[in-house]
């Protein structure tokens, strides 16, 4: 009788990837990474381990958004403080903190647990083509599509 293999966190091998987000679509980059992260392109991905590889976005502010997403889309934060909602459009978030804007459509589509957060730590997201880990030897990694 064949057993299921579970694959066993410290069996897990992690390879570094490089990702130009140059003319990529913001929610269709963010899927794939997120998948990425969690290790769904491997054939020994178990849903109870983080399986996934560590991933480096370059370019983060040559990000491109469909249709009227650049003024339309919203990004909403709270100060904690009476009447401290604060919003920005897409287009203001692109323009000052590109990194996060490609950190909350990635965190959004990983799992809301703290195996999510394990998998989150794996991404690093730069304005520019520069990145402080070359020491990794981190691989080029062509998106589908």
């Amino acid at each position: 009788m064949r057993q299921t293999y579970m694959a066993k966190p410290q069996e897990v091998e992690r390879k570094w990837l490089v990702i130009d987000a140059e003319g990529q679509t913001l929610g269709r980059l963010a899927s794939e990474v997120a998948s990425i992260l969690r290790g769904k392109h491997k054939p020994t991905f178990t849903p109870h381990v983080d399986t996934g590889d560590h991933v480096i976005i370059i370019n983060a502010e040559k990000i491109q958004l469909t249709g009227n997403k650049l003024n339309g889309k919203i990004y909403y934060r709270h100060t904690m403080h009476p009447g401290g909602l604060k919003t920005r459009t897409a287009k203001e978030m692109r323009d000052t903190r590109p990194e996060q804007m490609l950190e909350l459509a990635i965190k959004g589509m990983l799992p809301k647990n703290s195996l999510g957060r394990q998998m989150f730590r794996k991404l690093n997201v730069y304005k520019g083509s520069e990145h402080p880990h070359q020491a990794q030897k981190p691989e080029v990694y062509e998106l589908r599509g």
